[in-house]
């Protein structure tokens, strides 16, 4: 194949020749981040060929961005967007191939020949609506919906360009400041916390969408991206020249609280009618201002009348934008019959002022208070508003929320600041009848199960964090042991709700420099040179102490069997090697010793009694290239190669499967169990197993649960993550804690906060 070359400096002067082994024919476009080609395969297929600019080619961030998008793009390929072909982000220039889709994007079709008449409207409104919805059964969610991003195609709109992935916990949006997305049709949550981005904002931005193709313009305008944010935020739609009937509908689209927009299912189930829709003070999905029911059964939408044909692409012909012919009063049933009623949404976490369908003049003054805080902003450089790079979208993984009847979901803030920024993110641990959480500035609290009322607060000395490594309180022995004083004290606490946590006994540990750990019903505290003190964590009298040949600083872990401890420690040397080593942690007995060859870290044991390690690349940091399977009976090992390596890898056993979870949102299941699952989560917190689900944290505040026997994403709780309230840089992310006495599982937030759901419907959260 010959070689990607370049005429000239630039992106714009870049003339690969071939992406693959698809030859690249003719220039389509060119966005920021790439340029989209029209290519053909050996069979004939017209392609779509996005090839990145050489530039960011050499970025490895953004090529795992990319890799992102492509993975993302091929969960929501269907009817309504364009199918992913091929890909192939590792290329010297990353690329993805998706089925070319003949026609004119609406903002061309609109530019060219005007607005749509209501008819057209109201039918572009359903097709969108349906394609909304199947992208946000594949967890995703667009970010960037807007005119120039929908394909006018033959059988009917399809959304494009979801450019590259950022999931809604990305770091590096808080790091740079950056809010990407088209200022005209984002919704106001992307201004205002856009690390809580939902589905919602995708159905504002269809409401933006729709005003554009009624009217030529879009219900915010202005030639500063500055006052359109302002405007997005604060003002009224301008539904000015919408059609009577469609004012209802897309007013209630554009409604500035996520939580009283409409669902897709339910646009879809307005637009199968042509009575006119009236807004009224109640804009949630099952409110007033849209009917529960669509009356008359027979009501359809009315054929699709062609549009003005538009040129296409060399080798293709113009494809109209025409509908299919109407469904019958029987598919017309069975539609809304398998339609699900979102009568149940998530109570919104602050009120806002509902938005209004009423036609007004369009407001074009510049309010002294916008000027002056939006110019505060635009000198700090806070934002960098993308406006028309279709490639600088982004996606997240969504669920449906909605409350368990049987238990009611709460959430708490257990360190109130003064000035309302966050506390870092709690650690909590469950048991007792309890749930315990340590966080910044407090040594432990103690919360009640089934409200999250705290029972009591036990601060931490103002001499430092709870600790230098967190990490979440443990029971054991009758005590709630934490650290306090930067790591340097360990505290047994009276864990009963009558005892307020008073402090039962302490110990400074300082002086061990392998550190200490509350591993089973033992305290073990490492010396410098290797030799492990354990002490009784009901009496705190020592019951042995032992030095473990080939270990400096031996540090044990247990995984739920109070006999048995593993420690796994790399050994300095040209050719890598992992000291592994098992003893009952009760009396310190060693159960076998063994050194491996390869950068080894534990995942756990299971259940054949086997452990298995995550197998790290001898180069590159951080890197996990295998699964090793050690089993100590007949001192065999297995590996178990991954087809793509991993970066910041958290794991867990279940089984004889290992669960990887990482950085970027791969999860992978390797041994008995095998399949790999996009989160479009960018930082997670270690998984936890219990049964047929696997949990974990994401770095937005998501709790996120998966089927471990499909990998299929079974529900995740809305982002909880205020922007006023966000403390930085989130170093890690705790696990949650399961309560499986009653079936239910807590999480923290960046915000500070801790809250609780129940384990038996995850698609209800």
């Amino acid at each position: 194949m010959p070689p990607l070359r370049d005429s000239g400096p630039g992106s714009e002067a870049e003339r690969p020749e071939y992406a693959g082994h698809y030859r690249l024919e003719s220039r389509l476009g060119s966005g920021g981040m790439g340029v989209v080609h029209l290519a053909r395969s050996s069979s004939g297929l017209l392609l779509a060929v996005k090839v990145v600019h050489a530039d960011f080619a050499q970025d490895p961030e953004f090529r795992g961005r990319f890799r992102q998008e492509v993975m993302a793009a091929r969960r929501v390929s269907g009817a309504f967007t364009a199918p992913v072909v091929d890909a192939d982000p590792d290329a010297e220039r990353p690329w993805m191939a998706t089925l070319h889709i003949a026609g004119p994007t609406l903002s061309e079709h609109v530019k060219r020949n005007g607005p749509l008449t209501p008819t057209e409207v109201r039918q572009l409104g359903a097709g969108l609506a349906e394609a909304l919805r199947d992208i946000h059964r594949a967890g995703v969610v667009h970010r960037d919906l807007k005119p120039g991003n929908v394909l006018l195609s033959a059988d009917g709109p399809k959304v494009i360009d979801f450019g590259i992935s950022r999931p809604s916990d990305s770091e590096m949006r808080t790091e740079t400041g950056k809010l990407i997305g088209t200022p005209p049709f984002m919704a106001p949550e992307q201004f205002q916390r856009p690390r809580e981005v939902g589905p919602a904002a995708d159905v504002f931005a269809l409401g933006s969408v729709l005003v554009h193709a009624a009217t030529g313009r879009g219900p915010f305008d202005s030639d500063s991206p500055y006052l359109v944010a302002y405007q997005v935020v604060h003002d009224e739609a301008d539904l000015s020249g919408v059609p009577d009937e469609l004012v209802g509908l897309i007013g209630g689209c554009l409604a500035k609280d996520p939580a009283r927009r409409p669902t897709p299912d339910r646009l879809m189930q307005l637009l199968c009618t042509d009575a006119p829709m009236t807004v009224s003070a109640d804009l949630t999905p099952g409110g007033d201002a849209i009917p529960d029911t669509v009356p008359g059964d027979t009501r359809v939408p009315a054929p699709r009348q062609p549009l003005a044909a538009e040129s296409a692409p060399p080798g293709t012909a113009p494809a109209p934008f025409r509908a299919e012919p109407a469904p019958s009063r029987a598919e017309a049933t069975h539609v809304r019959a398998r339609t699900p009623d979102p009568a149940a949404p998530t109570a919104p976490e602050r009120e806002e002022k509902p938005a209004s369908g009423k036609r007004r003049p369009r407001r074009r003054r510049l309010r002294w208070v916008a000027a002056t805080t939006l110019a505060v902003l635009a000198g700090a450089g806070t934002w960098a508003l993308i406006a028309g790079s279709p490639e600088d979208s982004a996606l997240q993984t969504h669920a449906p929320s909605a409350p368990r009847a049987a238990f009611h979901p709460w959430r708490t803030t257990v360190v109130e600041r003064p000035d309302g920024s966050a506390a870092e993110m709690p650690y909590c641990a469950a048991g007792a009848g309890a749930v315990f959480c340590g966080q910044s500035g407090l040594a432990a609290a103690r919360l009640a199960p089934g409200s999250g009322e705290v029972t009591w607060r036990h601060k931490a000395p103002a001499a430092g964090p709870v600790a230098n490594a967190p990490t979440a309180p443990v029971l054991s022995g009758g005590h709630l042991y934490v650290f306090a004083d930067g790591g340097k004290r360990l505290l047994a606490l009276d864990p009963s709700a009558a005892g307020n946590g008073a402090v039962r006994w302490s110990l400074d540990v300082s002086g061990y420099a392998g550190g200490a750990a509350v591993v089973a019903d033992r305290i073990l505290l490492t010396s410098g040179d290797g030799t492990v003190t354990a002490l009784d964590t009901t009496t705190h009298a020592q019951r042995w102490r032992k030095r473990f040949p080939h270990h400096r600083f031996p540090h044990f872990t247990s995984y739920g069997d109070p006999r048995t401890a593993y420690a796994a420690e790399t050994q300095p040397s040209a050719t890598p090697t992992t000291q592994l080593t098992a003893i009952d942690p009760t009396d310190g007995t060693l159960r076998w010793s063994r050194q491996l060859p390869g950068l080894l870290a534990l995942a756990g044991p299971g259940s054949s009694g086997a452990l298995y390690l995550t197998v790290g690349d001898p180069v590159y940091d951080g890197v996990t290239s295998a699964v090793l399977r050690y089993d100590p009976a007949t001192r065999r090992t297995r590996t178990f190669p991954l087809n793509a390596r991993l970066q910041n890898v958290s794991a867990t056993v279940q089984g004889d499967t290992a669960y990887l979870l990482a950085e970027g949102g791969t999860l992978r299941a390797v041994g008995a169990r095998t399949w790999d699952t996009e989160t479009s989560v960018s930082r997670g917190s270690a998984p936890v197993v219990a049964g047929d689900r696997l949990y974990f944290a994401a770095a937005d505040g998501r709790l996120l649960a998966v089927d471990t026997t499909t990998g299929a994403l079974l529900g995740q709780t809305p982002p909880r993550l205020t922007a006023t309230r966000h403390n930085g840089y989130l170093q890690a992310v705790p696990a949650p804690a399961l309560d499986t006495a009653h079936d239910r599982i807590y999480a923290a937030s960046p915000d500070g906060t801790v809250f609780g759901v129940a384990t038996g419907d995850p698609g209800r959260w």
